[in-house]
């Protein structure tokens, strides 16, 4: 058993193939074949919403939250530059690789800074 509590996935990524309003339909088979990638399990059906920033166009875009049985997947699309924002939290391990590989084959975005955390050490149970 592991010693930490979740692990961390966490990409900014840059310049990947632009959405439009269009595009629920495939940013939900994105969210469920990734999750069938990384070996986890879907808790419902992803909530995905288009979010207009009249304030801020640059932000206007997608969001899409599927939680899984181990915490959840969460992203937001920037429709006009193609970017996005991409996060993993699982308290159970997968591969880092496997999530680089399916963002790259799916939106081959130009460029895409990863950061990787080890969540803190488990709390003790007052049951244990």
């Amino acid at each position: 058993m592991s010693e930490y509590w979740g692990y961390h996935l966490i990409l900014d990524c840059k310049n990947g193939r632009k959405l439009n309003e269009d595009s629920e339909e495939d940013i939900r088979v994105f969210i469920k074949e990734l999750v069938d990638k990384i070996d986890m399990v879907a808790y419902g059906e992803p909530n995905i919403a288009y979010l207009p920033t009249p304030s801020r166009p640059e932000c206007s875009g997608w969001s899409v939250v599927q939680l899984i049985y181990t915490s959840s997947i969460t992203c937001h699309f920037a429709d006009d530059s193609g970017d996005f924002y991409l996060d993993v939290f699982s308290c159970k391990i997968f591969d880092v690789d496997d999530v680089l590989d399916y963002v790259e084959q799916y939106f081959s975005p130009s460029e895409v800074k990863q950061t990787y955390l080890l969540r803190s050490t488990k709390p003790e149970s007052k049951y244990s």
